[in-house]
């Protein structure tokens, strides 16, 4: 299993990170994909990486909530870590209208630009978007973007924005959302092919049941997995075999070790 996902350089994993690292093992992860947030995320982000690099697979970028009247600073400062650092992919990036409307303008310059990285660079990128898809969907149709690739993490767009993500090449980063009882995810992602289906958590956020109401861990993506397996009606063991498939080609896509 590969979380696709996850924010395990967080705080509240790192004094006991042995022990995580262990049990995400145990759980049968073999990989664990780190999305940075911005320049001071990336020095633990990178200790992680380095300490351990079989298992966490580093990527760099700004994430659109840290959009702020530095973002130039940020990019510059950013621009030139990816300039010496190999990474797998940039991310996460993208948009969000949730939180704040403030930087709206700069989170499409920093998203457009990091897209252009990707391109540069000729890795694919990992997508946050919030209450943006419309506005996400006409960046991506930009022809100047048509050979970019990735995942749209935690996806939850409906079915008709699905199609069309996936239809520009995009894969949908699914995590613990999908075990909740009110989520309409469920319906709308038994649309899409499982070919364009990625795991993941966001630890330590986006707890899947039983566990809600505690940090989220990427050993907790079997059960995602199952309930996944649950919705296409395969074996747990095929919805693995695929969805591991699918992120293994995007690593290759990066040719990222």
């Amino acid at each position: 299993m590969i979380d696709t996902h996850a924010h395990l350089y967080d705080k509240i994993f790192m004094s006991e990170i042995t022990t995580v690292i262990d049990e995400i093992q145990t759980a049968g992860v073999k990989e664990v994909w780190l999305p940075n947030c911005d320049v001071e995320t990336w020095t633990d982000l990178n200790l992680l990486s380095e300490r351990y690099p079989a298992i966490c697979k580093p990527m760099l970028g700004l994430h659109p909530t840290y959009v702020k009247e530095d973002f130039e600073d940020q990019l510059a400062k950013l621009k030139t870590i990816l300039d010496h650092k190999s990474v797998l992919a940039i991310g996460e990036i993208g948009l969000d209208y949730y939180w704040d409307l403030s930087f709206v303008d700069q989170q499409k310059i920093a998203f457009e630009r990091q897209c252009h990285w990707a391109l540069d660079k000729h890795i694919w990128i990992d997508v946050h978007c919030r209450k943006a898809y419309a506005d996400l969907i006409k960046i991506l149709n930009k022809p100047e973007f048509k050979d970019v690739r990735g995942i749209i993490h935690c996806f939850s767009g409906d079915a008709a924005e699905a199609k069309t993500l996936v239809d520009l090449g995009f894969l949908l980063g699914i995590g613990g959302v999908i075990t909740y009882k009110n989520t309409n995810l469920f319906e709308d992602i038994r649309k899409i092919p499982l070919d364009f289906i990625v795991l993941e958590t966001d630890a330590p956020y986006l707890t899947p049941v039983p566990h809600r109401g505690k940090p989220n861990s990427p050993s907790y993506i079997p059960l995602i997995a199952q309930k996944l397996a649950d919705l296409y009606e395969i074996s747990i063991e095929s919805l693995l075999s695929q969805t591991t498939s699918n992120a293994l080609k995007l690593k290759e896509y990066s040719n990222f070790q």
